[in-house]
């Protein structure tokens, strides 16, 4: 079955200033930074055991060095002028390479486990799309079994939105919704959960 199954992991290198910005925005550079690498680190941990292909996509520049272990996964540049033509091209190849179920996460979702990754894929055994709802209107996960350029196009990243518009391109009957989740964007995110604290002390 691994051979079949291709994650994708969307992520931005970890620099100082310019990663989870609305998040700095509250509670400064530093603090956003070391909370961005603990989400990487969490990623790392829900999904080295997953048993299917793994690539990871950098933003900027592949790095050698970092959290991911090139002998777990591939590591690739994304390609596009905006999200939507990166992760395009990202499932085009793997449709291309030959897998038959594709599904993309980014890398800062605190609220996802191994499991969930799981089963979003044995879900794509039953139905053309899965899609993992996040509370602020966009999603922590997307799936599908061929490429449908449409969900890529027309939309406004980064907004409430982004969800209505996609389940708009789908038809509704192949499709798996998972659970709502939280992303972590705002420092309302994580206030009051307790694993974020010694960062906001």
């Amino acid at each position: 079955m691994k051979e079949k199954n291709l994650l994708l992991i969307f992520t931005r290198n970890p620099e100082l200033g310019k990663c989870k910005t609305r998040l700095a925005a509250t509670i400064g550079d530093q603090p956003a930074l070391d909370i961005y690498k603990f989400l990487l680190q969490h990623t790392v941990e829900i999904t080295k055991n997953v048993e299917v292909h793994k690539e990871v996509h950098y933003s900027v520049q592949i790095r050698d060095n970092d959290y991911w272990n090139p002998e777990i996964y591939t590591k690739k540049q994304q390609i596009g002028d905006d999200l939507g033509q990166r992760m395009e091209y990202a499932f085009a190849a793997g449709f291309a390479n030959g897998y038959q179920n594709i599904i993309i996460i980014g890398s800062d979702m605190y609220d996802l486990t191994q499991k969930d990754i799981e089963n979003a894929f044995l879900a794509l055994t039953s139905h053309e799309y899965v899609i993992g709802p996040a509370e602020d209107g966009g999603y922590y996960l997307f799936g599908m079994k061929s490429l449908n350029s449409q969900v890529f196009k027309n939309k406004t990243w980064g907004t409430e939105t982004v969800l209505k518009d996609t389940l708009n391109n789908i038809q509704k009957e192949n499709l798996k919704l998972l659970e709502e989740r939280n992303d972590i964007d705002y420092y309302e995110d994580i206030k009051d959960i307790a694993v974020f604290q010694k960062f906001l002390s």
